[in-house]
């Protein structure tokens, strides 16, 4: 069997937990069937079986929407010869719909996220956004199965497109290289933690993603300024989806240095071992997304041995246990797709309280994140996801 895995990001290009998903399912894949990966942002001649696209010279300056599709088209110009080929985020999403429909083979699409639920990507897309709408829904239409992160995942899927078969819509949650994902030896955490100027005597509290809205950055810099004096930040944030919210973001952090110490901001893209041991040099990890189909970069705090206080939405009650492996704070949202807070001022205050919570008591904080380590290794290996995979091409294949 030979599979084609269609995706924008693949490394070095790699922003965000769809580019983290498709790495590592592409590595486990390839112990069992022929995989040929298809990515965007140019060549990869060094990597064996991964051709690399750059948008078409006709396109370069066009509106991002255009440039993605077409890439999309040389991508499904090539997919000739695949058994099956499965693609991953809108990006890659109408490459996978037409080269099914152009070589007669079955198209699988993991939903990574929706456009229907990210409206504040006009922003960055301006009319490119229907664009892209369009493209996501005509290949969702389409598609032979389409693979959620999550049950949350699934359900935002079957309210955005109701007019889709339930029955295929399956569960395959995301993984987590636990080898690559696990807390390093005490020297090697302190290098890290010196290079980057954070005080191992204070209790931690870490972010990690990107700048956009999704991710709630503005609803944590405004609970972080209540927090207790001795708690330090370190936000790895960067690659923003526009100027605005990157200078909201500046800004709101600038306020934050003037209030208290101990606020550190990086802003580049780090290397996994950089990231594990920033992780392991802190206490608590944080994410206060507004909207998140699963939260990978919780999986991957949770096999450093992290807690994690995250928002209850989408499909991070899936990963993160209550009062287990870390504290969920409640959210209620608006129903217009921003996944805006109805009561953004409690939903500030509530996670200013379970940040304090497990950063005032570090050994109960210590036993959430073993037990968050033990979760992921339990239910959330790249084997099993692999293996879960492979049974949703083969049922596909079946079908034909």
């Amino acid at each position: 069997m030979r599979v084609d895995l269609l995706t924008r990001e693949y490394p070095p290009k790699v922003y965000g937990g769809a580019g983290v998903h498709v790495t590592e399912l592409a590595a486990v894949l390839a112990a069992h069937i022929e995989v040929q990966v298809r990515c965007f942002d140019g060549p990869r001649p060094d990597a064996v079986g991964v051709t690399g696209y750059d948008v078409p010279p006709g396109l370069t300056g066009a509106n991002p929407a255009l440039a993605t599709l077409g890439v999309d088209l040389e991508i499904a110009a090539d997919v000739a010869g695949a058994d099956l080929v499965h693609s991953h985020t809108w990006y890659a999403n109408l490459a996978g719909h037409l080269g099914g429909l152009l070589n007669d083979i079955p198209h699988v699409l993991s939903a990574h996220s929706l456009e229907p639920l990210r409206p504040w990507k006009a922003e960055q897309l301006g009319g490119g956004y229907a664009v892209s709408s369009w493209a996501e829904r005509t290949s969702y239409e389409g598609a032979a199965r389409v693979i959620a992160v999550s049950a949350g995942m699934r359900s935002d899927i079957l309210r955005s497109y109701p007019q889709l078969d339930p029955e295929k819509v399956v569960v395959v949650h995301n993984g987590i290289d636990l080898d690559s994902w696990r807390r390093p030896e005490a020297a090697e955490v302190d290098a890290v933690a010196a290079k980057f100027g954070v005080d191992r005597s204070r209790p931690t509290v870490i972010f990690v993603g990107r700048i956009t809205r999704q991710k709630g950055l503005p609803y944590l810099l405004q609970a972080v300024r209540e927090l207790p004096a001795e708690v330090q930040i370190i936000m790895c944030a960067g690659a923003p989806d526009t100027p605005e919210i990157a200078a909201e973001v500046k800004d709101a952090f600038a306020q934050l240095t003037t209030r208290r110490t101990g606020v550190i901001w990086i802003d580049e893209m780090l290397p996994r071992a950089e990231v594990v041991g920033l992780l392991a040099a802190s206490t608590v990890f944080v994410c206060p997304s507004i909207y998140e189909p699963l939260g990978i970069v919780n999986l991957e705090a949770m096999a450093v041995g992290l807690p994690v206080v995250a928002s209850a939405t989408g499909g991070i009650p899936e990963v993160v246990e209550d009062g287990v492996t870390g504290l969920l704070v409640p959210i209620e949202q608006v129903t217009d797709g921003t996944g805006t807070p109805v009561h953004p001022e409690t939903f500030v205050r509530d996670l200013t309280a379970a940040l304090t919570d497990l950063t005032s008591d570090p050994e109960r904080a210590a036993r959430m994140g073993a037990a968050g380590r033990t979760r992921a290794e339990e239910h959330f290996s790249w084997a099993a996801i692999g293996e879960r995979t492979l049974e949703v091409y083969r049922g596909v294949l079946a079908e034909r």
